[in-house]
């Protein structure tokens, strides 16, 4: 085998442009194999990304009146009571669960002001001290909601960041005052997502748009919340999990405890299974995705054929030489290796340059286009043995027409 490898090289070696031109439909192929598949993958890492957050993998289990989560300006559901210490302490107790808060949450509609300025489209969430760990938030100012501020009923808000830029610009906020429901509460903290993925924002009506699409929050302790809202409101459950692919698998099972004390039949909690959203959304374009395979596989195909093709001319310019390795006693089947593994090196040699030319348009992509690209190792690996493949298959006829040339023929050819 080491002897059929060594000639393999002294052989393509010999003829450097044709087996060039021999490898370049392999090449093109596995380059553009390897480009689609790391954009896919890139595409999907970012969506997944994107939708579930850099992990913090957070579950929100939350009560939904059918297909819809309910809202609470139609008033408190009869039949659903608020979540008790047994039962939270349920929820920190599921398998693959690293944490678990209560929280409340109502849009404010306008009940949110400083001076003239209200925050349109704003949430009030009515949280505890565990809420900003778990839900993977930073204080960027300032301080967060304390135990205390929960025991004593403070009048106190934390901001995020487009909260804080729409109603005080670039003013810090930190001791400053705003009205919730008239209500004045003082301004803490500051917090932030540890990551985050927003556009960049020039202007405040460009905070103000982006507002709208994703709802700015402001952070108040869970125990004030009877100052604007009634006290027995039921609250929402998050939870921090260990790996992401355990997110859904968690929900359903904190949906399953919550609704155990729930009696109602037209509300129920259920979670927010967004990794089920993100695997919807990268499904749209699978179809799409495996034409764009195919498509790129076409040009295998092509090199396939021409291996081949160019195995056949080896084998017609080595016909004496055939003729005579079988004169000295030289079997079939070490002919029919000797060429078959010629074939292999060459498409192989083909799929590790089709290899590094795919990693290096995929890069190229992601430069000039802003496309997310992320290299799949098993891709590499596979395309490469694939190449192998085309080789063993393509180069199976070439070599057995050398393994079955008569000697006393092949030593007079011309």
């Amino acid at each position: 085998m080491i002897e059929n490898i060594r000639l393999s090289f002294r052989g393509i070696f010999a003829h450097k442009m044709r087996s060039f031109l021999t490898m370049l439909g392999i090449i093109i192929g596995i380059a553009s194999i390897i480009a689609i598949v790391s954009t896919i993958k890139g595409t999907n890492d970012q969506i997944e990304k994107n939708l579930i957050g850099s992990g913090n993998n957070t579950v929100k289990i939350s009560l939904y009146q059918e297909d819809w989560e309910y809202s609470f300006d139609s008033g408190i559901p009869n039949g659903v009571p608020t979540v008790s210490k047994y039962t939270l302490e349920s929820l920190k107790n599921i398998d693959h669960v690293e944490g678990a808060t209560l929280y409340r949450s109502r849009q404010s509609n306008q009940s949110i002001f400083r001076n003239n300025t209200s925050l349109d489209g704003g949430y009030i969430m009515g949280v505890n001290q565990d809420y900003f760990s778990i839900a993977g938030l930073t204080i960027k100012q300032g301080r967060g909601i304390t135990e205390d501020d929960n025991m004593k009923f403070r009048q106190v808000a934390v901001l995020d960041e487009t909260s804080a830029r729409l109603l005080f610009g670039e003013d810090d906020p930190i001791g400053k005052t705003i009205e919730i429901s008239s209500t004045p509460f003082t301004i803490v903290g500051v917090c932030a997502d540890k990551e985050t993925f927003e556009p960049i924002m020039e202007s405040i009506d460009d905070y103000r748009t982006y507002n709208q699409s994703t709802g700015s929050k402001v952070y108040v302790p869970s125990e004030s919340w009877p100052i604007f809202y009634q006290f027995d409101e039921p609250q929402n459950a998050l939870l921090k999990v260990d790996a992401t692919s355990n997110m859904t698998r968690v929900g359903k099972k904190a949906a399953q405890i919550l609704n155990t004390n729930v009696s109602s039949s037209s509300v129920q909690y259920k979670a927010q299974d967004l990794l089920k959203q993100a695997k919807d959304i990268q499904n749209l374009s699978k179809s799409t995705n495996a034409m764009l395979i195919w498509i790129a596989g076409i040009s295998l195909l092509v090199g396939g054929i021409g291996v081949m093709n160019i195995m056949l001319v080896t084998v017609t310019e080595r016909t004496k030489e055939i003729g005579l390795k079988k004169a000295i006693g030289a079997r079939k089947k070490a002919i029919l290796f000797q060429f078959l593994t010629e074939a292999v090196v060459l498409t192989s040699i083909g799929g590790i340059v089709g290899v590094l030319t795919g990693i290096g348009l995929a890069k190229l992509i992601s430069i000039f286009n802003g496309t997310p690209v992320s290299i799949s190792i098993p891709a590499m690996l596979l395309s490469v043995l694939f190449s192998m493949a085309i080789g063993i298959i393509f180069g199976l006829l070439p070599s057995y027409k050398a393994a079955n040339l008569d000697p006393i023929e092949a030593l007079r050819h011309e």
